[in-house]
């Protein structure tokens, strides 16, 4: 059995970061460190590569701990981090050392989506609007604003709804569809779906409003 050509040895490093070395465009691979000898390589142990934040400044003082691999054949060194630690520095010397504190990744912070609006649908042709659409418009962006849920719902004119006689028309959020709907029942309207200010709230078994003689009938069975 061949004598080995390599010597390998503990090693501590204490500099100035200068900047990762990536492969392939992505691929992170080491980095440059700024020490009392000058710049050098160190290669980063396969954990440290996926843990590491590529944010790190430039000229933060770190200290790295590894191994050194001598080969004596062609006299090449080889330095492979298994730790590395931030050393906060005062007047050139390092003074405590602590443990990397890594930002939190992209992929670890919980970002609360944004809640998509609600939308109320009311018809924008001809008959529906000489029917008091215009009017009833009007009336729901005021009960909006009035509930404060400006925010939550939006209202957005459609195309025919092909119930023309039965105009003005509308669906609600829970796609429940009303007929005949002027601008005095959408106080009432906007209780029975949004009474509480809450559209979680709103209740799932709310399937048609009926109209008639001009007062607004729920049906919540």
């Amino acid at each position: 059995m061949g004598a080995s050509h390599t010597m390998e040895s503990e090693f501590c490093l204490e500099g100035r970061f200068i900047n990762f070395v990536i492969k392939d465009g992505y691929k992170l691979k080491g980095l440059m460190l700024a020490t009392h000898e000058g710049e050098s390589y160190i290669k980063l142990a396969k954990h440290l590569r996926a843990a590491f934040d590529l944010r790190l400044p430039p000229g933060t003082w770190l200290q790295v701990a590894g191994y050194r691999k001598h080969d004596l054949k062609d006299g090449t060194v080889t330095l492979k981090a298994e730790r590395v630690m931030a050393a906060r520095s005062e007047m050139g010397k390092v003074g405590t050392i602590a443990p990397v504190q890594e930002p939190p990744s992209i992929d670890n912070v919980k970002v609360k989506p944004a809640k998509a609006k609600a939308t109320i649908l009311v018809c924008q042709k001809s008959d529906c609007m000489k029917r008091g659409g215009k009017e009833l418009c009007q009336a729901l962006e005021a009960a909006l604003s009035d509930r404060g849920l400006e925010d939550q719902v939006t209202i957005k004119g459609t195309g025919c709804m092909k119930n023309c006689k039965a105009g003005p028309n509308l669906v609600m959020p829970d796609k429940t569809r009303h007929s005949r709907i002027q601008a005095g029942l959408v106080p009432a309207l906007m209780d029975n779906h949004f009474g509480d200010k809450n559209l979680s709230a709103q209740p799932e078994n709310l399937r048609e409003v009926t109209i008639s003689n001009g007062k607004l009938w729920g049906n919540n069975s």
